[in-house]
């Protein structure tokens, strides 16, 4: 029966999301913030698909950790899942994805007129300073700002140490990082075909405030996130994640590659 409804929601989510993309290709036309209430509408209905087709819901805790202002949202990346429900979560959020991703026919325009983040991430300290360069005027707009710390898609109970961008974004720009820890990976695992009924659970953590030493910010962020997310995935009968023991700063560990979405 999984199986079964499994194919039924791929079927409609790529038959929904391919006669969506040229459909809606006005909006293209239409002013920045009217094109972005449009693509809210259809995310609801993915989620209505998700809900109806294959039993997944989700649910909400701690929005009252999300700031007024502009802020980094470090969100724990488990699957496709979470990059569809950003724009129902927090309002007009910058996600920071791959340059190639700005690249595919249609859904990069998109991107581009929503103002999205794109970065090399092959470049190296080129990529860093893009990454500051763009991510300035997205944050004097008021905007959230999501990154992806460990840059990637990372399966439930697998470890991958965090990488540099966040913690330069968080020392050049100045504003708080809101934790988003999540275990979408257990219904919707990455790369798999099956998807699982049930409740997804996505919660903010307390804001990490602005102005404390880079290194230290850090190894908070990936403690509480990482904390908060396997206690997440571990009270709905999943594994948690083995991590090595810390033995050097996490500055040491951060990889040269700012984090982005996959």
């Amino acid at each position: 029966m999984i199986w079964l409804r499994s194919l039924l929601f791929i079927v409609a989510f790529y038959g929904w999301t391919a006669l969506m993309c040229f459909a809606l290709l006005w909006m293209l036309l239409l002013p920045r913030p009217q094109m972005i209430a449009v693509v809210v509408w259809y995310l609801r209905t993915l989620a209505w698909l998700e809900r109806v087709i294959v039993g997944i819901r989700y649910e909400v805790r701690g929005a009252e950790h999300i700031p007024d202002g502009p802020f980094l949202l470090a969100a724990k990346h488990q699957s496709a899942w979470e990059t569809m429900k950003l724009h129902l979560l927090v309002r007009d959020p910058a996600v920071i994805l791959k340059r190639e991703l700005m690249w595919i026919p249609i859904w990069g325009w998109y991107a581009s007129k929503a103002k999205m983040i794109p970065v090399d991430r092959g470049a190296g300290g080129a990529a860093i300073k893009s990454l500051i360069r763009n991510s300035r005027p997205v944050r004097d707009e008021g905007r959230p700002i999501v990154i992806f710390p460990q840059g990637t898609r990372v399966p439930v109970g697998t470890y991958t140490p965090y990488r540099v961008g966040v913690g330069v974004l968080y020392e050049s720009l100045k504003i708080p990082i809101v934790p988003l820890a999540l275990n979408a990976g257990l219904y919707w695992p990455r790369h798999k075909f099956l998807k699982r009924p049930g409740t997804i659970v996505v919660e903010f953590l307390a804001p990490i405030p602005p102005g404390r030493p880079r290194a230290e910010a850090m190894r908070d962020l990936e403690e509480r996130l990482e904390s908060a997310s396997d206690r997440l995935v571990m009270a709905a009968g999943g594994p948690p994640t083995i991590r090595p023991p810390v033995t050097a700063p996490a500055e040491r560990r951060e990889r040269s590659a700012p984090a982005s979405a996959s």
